[in-house]
């Protein structure tokens, strides 16, 4: 009697994928790239991912999912959302050299498929907007408690710090270093009294 055959690693095939496209772009990262990093063969990955796209698409959304639950927990573990929110960008300024040279994989993302490929930019846009809409909750929340006094719009204090993200993963490029960056960081929090 044969035995069943093993469960695909779908998930763990995605991380890598995700690790790969991160650092190269979807453009510059082949067929071959990810039938390497993979360890797959072609019939393998387009039964399992159906294209280059595919995959991508799907990479986008396990890591937008993954992400979005990790900064929510970073804010949710705090005394209070602010507190959570300034802790979630300081901890930026602390990353390794090689997280800093990455910036954001969504960032990336939008600027290379602009006039590429629109579907996947608009994805990559989603992930960014479900980002903003994490912060307006929890800016709305602030308020709520009193713990935020600014009549500032919600919505506009959530884009700034959507731009403050886009803003620092491209200067963290230019200076990868907690001592240039934590300041800056600092400076550009100041909105949330």
């Amino acid at each position: 009697m044969p035995g069943r055959p093993a469960k695909f690693p779908e998930h763990e095939m995605l991380e890598k994928a995700i690790d790969l496209f991160w650092e190269k772009g979807y453009e510059a990262t082949s067929l071959d790239d990810l039938l390497l990093c993979m360890d797959l063969n072609k019939g393998s990955l387009y039964h399992f991912f159906g294209s280059k796209k595919e995959l991508f698409s799907r990479a986008l959304d396990l890591f937008g999912e993954r992400s979005s639950k990790a900064i929510e927990q970073k804010i949710r573990s705090a005394k209070e959302p602010v507190e959570g929110i300034k802790k979630f960008f300081l901890e930026l300024a602390n990353a390794e050299n090689h997280q800093h040279l990455k910036g954001c994989f969504m960032g990336n993302s939008i600027a290379e498929l602009s006039y590429v490929d629109g579907q996947l930019k608009d994805k990559a846009i989603a992930n960014l907007k479900a980002l903003e809409d994490l912060f307006c909750q929890y800016i709305d929340e602030a308020k709520r408690l009193k713990k935020l006094q600014t009549k500032d719009d919600s919505r506009i204090i959530s884009r700034y710090l959507l731009n403050l993200w886009n803003g620092i993963n491209i200067t963290r490029r230019i200076y990868p270093s907690a001592k240039v960056l934590k300041p800056l960081i600092e400076m550009q929090l100041s909105i949330l009294k």
